[in-house]
């Protein structure tokens, strides 16, 4: 357990095992804790780091709705690298935590061993379709203005969480949830590292996005994890671990 500041921000993180870095990041209004089925498995071949974006767990929530951004979230994971001494890792995440892996892989390519997509998409092309998705978001931040923690609702990657600040999940889904363009499904074809993508078969809303990026991305791997919904790694945990051991098995890591 411990935290990075950055510009007065305390972002959480935990380590755990050794050896070849692998990021594990969240999807909203989740925490660190929907990892806690894959920790222990993974970090005994691995170094694993979890965290809580800002806003979420025990990270900080600043007043200021501009510091919460992709941008600020990219920067954070990178912050937490160089604090470990890390220069490459392998990136991972779910929802959210998958759309921001995906960022994470434009803006600091350099740091990026591999890529895993979990349960995730990469954005819209369209701007009307954009739109709708931010429409939700913005619904999502109103809830939580409205009703405080209790707009938290009870998916299984939500019940196994804790937030400090309605606020702070308000304006991460105005912030980090919502998008602005359409820089990171433009990217598909040009990312060099091996990557997994992986869904639960019964996460029909992001069906077509896994597809989409199997068939884009050059060098990717698909699984579908059986009876699984949206938290697949919670939902069908040894078969999520076996399908992310079974990737990271056949890749050559640096550190």
């Amino acid at each position: 357990m411990a935290y990075i500041e950055r510009d007065g921000v305390k972002i959480y993180y935990e380590v755990a095992g050794s050896g070849p870095a692998v990021v594990l990041s969240h999807g909203y209004s989740a925490t660190s804790q929907m990892w806690r089925g894959q920790v222990p498995v993974l970090s005994e071949q691995y170094r694993v780091i979890t965290w809580d974006m800002r806003g979420h767990g025990q990270s900080d929530s600043p007043d200021d709705p501009s510091l919460y951004s992709e941008e600020h979230s990219c920067a954070d994971i990178a912050a937490i690298l160089r604090e470990l001494g890390i220069e490459r890792a392998v990136i991972g995440g779910l929802s959210l935590g998958g759309y921001t892996s995906l960022a994470f892989n434009v803006r600091y390519p350099a740091m990026v061993n591999a890529l895993m997509l979990f349960d995730t998409g990469p954005g819209y092309r369209n701007p009307k379709a954009r739109e709708g998705w931010n429409e939700t978001a913005e619904r999502r931040a109103v809830n939580f203005e409205t009703k405080g923690l209790d707009a938290l609702g009870a998916s299984a990657e939500v019940r196994v969480s804790q937030h400090r600040s309605a606020q702070g999940l308000a304006n991460a889904a105005r912030g980090m949830l919502a998008q602005f363009d359409s820089r990171i499904i433009e990217s598909m074809d040009s990312i060099a590292v091996p990557t997994l993508v992986l869904v639960g078969d019964r996460d029909e809303p992001f069906l077509a996005a896994t597809d989409y990026m199997a068939n884009k991305i050059p060098n990717a791997t698909k699984a579908v994890i059986a009876d699984a919904g949206h938290a697949s790694n919670i939902d069908q945990p040894a078969e999520f671990n076996r399908a992310v051991m079974a990737f990271l098995g056949g890749l050559t890591l640096s550190t």
